[in-house]
């Protein structure tokens, strides 16, 4: 599937890459393709997204806020009474403050990064829109169209948080690249 992308949508699976790396992640997510396109910048989907006020800047505070997997946990263990506040004040009294914060230190991943579930499906996604839209190539403006396509995941929520919709996204991409909208 690689071999139709274009070199500026090869470009933002690599730079995917480095946004997980620099946000320390293990993985490359639906999330850390958004920042890509954004980031790629002259792309026909970071244009539509930054048209509509979307920049990198601000998807990467949205990312810094998504719930992750712990910050569940949390809720969940504080709707049966388990006080996290109350557990970390008696551990720092115990062992000091900050015993339970992972260090610093901590180094990006090496390596392969494996994408998730989620991303790989919203790159077979972009490969079905092109498709739809009787496209040769896989653009940047595909992988966008994957992404509001699936609607799901962490660069979905980063997208509705922005306060945009996918037919927001749809249509500007139809605009952009002279197309009615037929999806």
């Amino acid at each position: 599937m690689f071999e139709r992308f274009t070199d500026k949508a090869r470009r933002v699976t690599v730079l995917a890459q480095e946004e997980a790396r620099r946000l320390r992640h293990g993985h490359i997510g639906t999330e850390h393709l958004l920042l890509a396109l954004l980031r790629q910048g002259d792309g026909v989907g970071a244009q539509v997204l930054t048209g509509l006020g979307l920049t990198h800047e601000r998807a990467d505070e949205a990312v810094g806020r998504t719930p992750r997997a712990g910050d569940l946990d949390a809720e969940a263990l504080e709707t049966i009474g388990i006080d996290l506040d109350a557990i970390r004040e008696k551990v720092e009294a115990a062992f000091g403050p900050g015993a339970l914060d992972r260090p610093r230190d901590r180094k990006a991943p090496r390596g392969h990064i494996p994408f998730t579930p989620g991303a790989k499906k919203v790159l077979e996604l972009s490969l079905r829109e092109a498709l739809r839209l009787k496209n040769k190539h896989i653009g940047t403006e595909h992988l966008l169209l994957g992404l509001v396509r699936d609607g799901t995941g962490p660069g979905m929520r980063v997208i509705t948080q922005a306060g945009l919709t996918a037919d927001d996204v749809r249509r500007e991409i139809a605009r952009h690249l002279g197309r009615p909208d037929r999806h």
